[in-house]
């Protein structure tokens, strides 16, 4: 019988939000953890706050400003969203990762918990370099050795592509779930109701969950 406990990193996205609904299957129990960073749109917290409350999970809530004091970034600031430095598009938050990672280590180090979720992979948003799974791994590494602690950093989605992750969403029994209650859009678009889900219909993410589940259309012909 399943006794584990896991802490799932919960930015009200369709990948994170497809992680959660995973560790719930998986896991004895899950708490979640979002992070505020002064992102641009409040419709990712909604997001969180209405799957967290309506599954009973346990919240955890941590803020780091320094993103914004460092700015630049299309996913904080007022910016348009273009390719910027090593092809990578400005919505690209150096570090990002690495602090998430790391704050959630210490936070599960407190609670007790071994398993932490997050909802990388190697198709995600334009080939991010902290969501690739060299990364993970040596995040695992690092943060089991500082804290002494025997961390296990979990990516259920690293080899996935959008339309797998979308099939995964739809055996989970979640798939109207994260249509309607999660949010991708850069824009933070949450008033137009497309076939898969709430968006500008025009963004990179946007682009790229629509093309995911249209993919996953073609899986079931």
């Amino acid at each position: 019988m399943q006794t584990r406990k896991a802490l799932v990193l919960f930015s009200g996205g369709q990948d994170s939000s497809t992680c959660i609904h995973w560790a719930l299957k998986e896991f004895a129990a899950v708490e979640a953890v979002f992070f505020h960073y002064e992102q641009r749109n409040r419709v990712e917290y909604d997001s969180v706050k209405y799957v967290t409350e309506k599954e009973n999970i346990k919240l955890h809530e941590l803020h780091v400003s320094a993103f914004k004091e460092i700015g630049g970034t299309a996913m904080i600031d007022d910016i348009t969203i273009e390719t910027g430095k090593n092809d990578l598009p400005n919505t690209f938050v150096p570090g990002r990762n690495i602090v998430f990672l790391t704050l959630a280590a210490s936070l599960a180090y407190k609670r007790g918990i071994k398993d932490i979720i997050i909802g990388v992979n190697d198709a995600d948003y334009s080939g991010y370099p902290d969501c690739r799974i060299d990364f993970i791994s040596s995040m695992q590494d690092s943060l089991s050795k500082g804290l002494d602690y025997d961390l296990n950093i979990c990516a259920p989605l690293q080899s996935m592509s959008k339309a797998e992750i979308w099939a995964l969403s739809d055996r989970l029994g979640v798939m109207n779930e994260i249509i309607k209650h999660s949010h991708t859009c850069y824009i933070g678009d949450h008033s137009t109701l497309h076939p898969w889900g709430y968006g500008c219909g025009e963004c990179p993410a946007c682009i790229l969950r629509k093309k995911g589940f249209e993919n996953f259309l073609l899986l079931d012909e």
